[in-house]
């Protein structure tokens, strides 16, 4: 009869070398079976199997108490929070207060030039802000009725700029790349316009009539006629003006006139 050391286990197999639960060699009960009696035999009973106990590697049997590194760390936390809180105030309840009039007369002139520094860029402000809606060009108008009356405040402009020979005035209304006829039927720009205007002082009024207006984006084409009135009579001219739509205003890019009677 053989015996499992680990399990207790007995067999009678003598061919089994290893026990068929747990793989643990076996070992002989008796080296000389005929020592054994019939009544030895009959009375010797093999212990219960009791299954070993299991236990995790690195398990110490017995539950770790954490709840006391949570007090502490919770401790640690009270107590850094409330010197953060004390330390300013401390400090400031021990700090002397000192008040002269020199420090009186420089926190004056600091206010001073801080307020003077505040309007200064106020103004800064106000002026750029100013420049940059100024560079900003709107977009042309679409409506050919509020187009028409624009070109058609715009031609009174023209012609009281023309007849007093106002430089500045037919500056802003002519374009830079302005090109019209001049008397002598050449070609002429903008500078030679201007510079060769002169103030006449022969006209009493003037009106204009037939205007009609083709719009196509930011370009405009104004056709129509022209009564001037005067002294010793009218006269009637015919004439055909072109504008372009830049820095968010209409200046005059070139223009054809013809005495009609």
């Amino acid at each position: 009869m053989k015996r499992c050391p680990t399990c207790n286990k007995t067999f009678t197999d003598q061919n089994l070398s290893y026990c068929i639960d747990d793989g643990t060699p076996l070992v002989s009960v008796y080296d000389d079976e005929d020592e054994l009696t019939e009544v030895g035999r009959s009375s010797w009973t093999p212990p219960a199997y009791q299954a070993p106990s299991y236990t995790p590697p690195g398990s110490s049997g017995q539950q770790r108490r954490t709840w006391p590194w949570v007090v502490g760390i919770i401790g640690l936390l009270v107590f850094a929070l409330a010197g953060v809180l004390l330390i300013p105030r401390i400090v400031k309840k021990s700090a002397p207060i000192i008040v002269s009039n020199s420090n009186s007369n420089s926190e004056s002139n600091s206010n001073s030039h801080a307020n003077h520094n505040s309007n200064s860029g106020n103004e800064n402000t106000a002026e750029t802000s100013a420049n940059s809606e100024a560079n900003v060009s709107s977009p042309p108008p679409t409506d050919k009725e509020v187009v028409l009356v624009q070109l058609k405040d715009l031609e009174h402009e023209w012609t009281v700029a023309n007849l007093n020979a106002d430089k500045k005035k037919l500056g802003q209304i002519l374009a830079d790349d302005y090109v019209s006829a001049g008397r002598d039927g050449k070609m002429e720009g903008k500078a030679e316009y201007i510079n060769t205007i002169e103030r006449d002082t022969r006209v009493k009024r003037w009106e204009f009539e037939d205007l009609r207006l083709t719009l196509r984006g930011d370009r405009a084409t104004l056709l129509g006629k022209v009564h001037l009135e005067y002294e010793d009579g009218e006269r009637v001219y015919d004439f055909v003006d072109r504008f372009v739509w830049r820095d968010s205003r209409w200046q005059a890019t070139g223009s054809e006139v013809t005495r009609n009677q």
